[in-house]
């Protein structure tokens, strides 16, 4: 195992305590802490968050007294609610790499570690893409709360070489029993409402193994989440950002991907459930190994893919959107009228606020692609 305290991951890792303990105080006197306070702490003063932040010394106590409190406020000021099963299988006295699909930036990962808090198991540190830190305040935040950077940038061989030491520290997290990691199963979030394993992160993973396939991803201990939610965070710009790559390369605007944070907290998601699967097996992993060398990822790949999907909770919403799209009325059992009724609605009106804007989008194709981002699990 690689010495953690080498200094060789310092440019990725998070910080340590009395890293945060500065970050903290950077944190506390930012203007930007105005802007979140009146949502995050709802009759709190900004001044009373500032001084509850300098207090704190340590990654744990900024978890629990401040991030803990911050994303129980955004579930239940957006949500009905969280429920999840299988935590049994995150809580077996290992630690494990955390594959999860991923369907908003911020809150797929920050409610893992609710849920894990809450049950007071480990939270596990983070892997978050690099080009969301737009900000030293952002970069403090993150990397309190246990962020690992994810380089995404550079030239090919600095994209190889980022890969690498990301996937040495990873391991040396899991194999260490230091703890657990979360990371997408691919880059970005799903925007189709298909959710699709990366065959890139499986091999990014086996970089800093030993060339021996079958124990490389047993050591890895990889264990699938899979994570729904009722109205899907962000759907609105999915579906135009959809409809424009259709035409061409999709280019994203200065600040988009802040928005799109920002979006997916403040928006109402309904309910929302997280599904802890059973670790990848020894016997699941080997029968992968018996293929070709690039056959073999692909069939890992659908493995973790079919926990996901099997185990991914379906909602009215996505049965109306099925059956909205298709015709024929197959899962009208699983709603309501008036669910059905309330879903065109929203989908009406959120639909008509993007062709207002852009008048030379067409709404009939933009409603297709906005029935397909639900309808996706159920097709996948």
């Amino acid at each position: 195992m690689e010495n953690f305290d080498s200094g060789k991951y310092d440019d990725i890792r998070p910080y340590t305590d009395s890293e945060t303990k500065a970050a903290l105080g950077r944190i506390a006197g930012a203007p930007e802490l105005d802007a979140i306070s009146g949502f995050l702490f709802p009759g709190q003063s900004p001044d009373n968050l500032r001084r509850l932040i300098r207090k704190l010394d340590s990654v744990d106590s900024f978890q629990t007294e401040v991030m803990a409190s911050a994303v129980r406020t955004i579930v239940k000021r957006t949500s009905e609610g969280v429920t999840y099963g299988g935590l049994e299988n995150a809580m077996d006295g290992k630690t494990h790499i955390i594959v999860s699909n991923h369907r908003d930036i911020i809150l797929d990962p920050a409610i893992i570690q609710l849920i894990l808090h809450e049950n007071h198991a480990p939270t596990t540190e983070i892997a978050v893409g690099d080009n969301l830190i737009s900000s030293g305040f952002i970069e403090d935040i993150f990397r309190s709360n246990r962020m690992i950077k994810v380089v995404r940038g550079g030239t090919t061989r600095e994209k190889y070489m980022a890969s690498r030491h990301l996937s040495e520290y990873m391991r040396n997290d899991v194999v260490s029993g230091r703890c657990s990691v979360w990371i997408a199963q691919k880059n970005g979030r799903t925007k189709d409402g298909t959710d699709r394993t990366s065959q890139g992160l499986l091999k990014m993973f086996e970089m800093s193994g030993e060339g021996d396939f079958v124990n490389d991803f047993v050591n890895l201990s990889m264990l699938p989440v899979s994570i729904s939610y009722q109205y899907e965070p962000c759907d609105f710009l999915k579906a135009r950002e959809l409809y424009i790559s259709r035409r061409g390369e999709y280019v994203k605007q200065p600040g988009e991907d802040t928005n799109s944070i920002l979006q997916g907290v403040l928006q109402y998601k309904g309910g929302i459930h997280f599904e802890f699967n059973r670790s990848i097996t020894e016997k699941e992993i080997a029968d992968c190994a018996s293929l070709g060398k690039n056959e073999r990822y692909q069939a890992l790949a659908l493995v973790i893919d079919d926990k996901i999907r099997s185990s991914f909770r379906l909602w009215d919403n996505n049965y109306i959107a099925y059956d909205m799209l298709n015709g024929g009325g197959r899962f009208a059992g699983k709603y309501s009228a008036e669910a059905a009724s309330a879903f065109r609605a929203y989908m009406e009106k959120g639909l008509s606020a993007i062709v207002g804007k852009e008048p030379y989008i067409l709404i009939g194709e933009l409603r297709e692609i906005f029935l397909s981002i639900y309808a996706g699990p159920i097709c996948f």
